[in-house]
């Protein structure tokens, strides 16, 4: 799995980091920051966060 963030796109709802705070953050703008890629135990947070996010500003890419 890899994850892809676009903080253009980021309208700063924070459900990411509601979801998964080990894998995102927000900055002092309150966008989107990837602090590191998912580990196995992260990996569903690191989807719920994606298809969460409102804006679309977080890709996960499988495999």
């Amino acid at each position: 799995m890899r994850i892809t963030v676009d903080p253009d796109r980021c309208v700063g709802a924070g459900q990411c980091v509601l979801n998964a705070p080990a894998i995102f953050d927000q900055d002092d703008d309150g966008l989107v920051t990837l602090l590191t890629e998912p580990g196995t135990a992260e990996e569903s947070a690191a989807r719920l966060a994606g298809a969460l996010c409102p804006s679309r500003a977080i890709s996960v890419h499988e495999g």
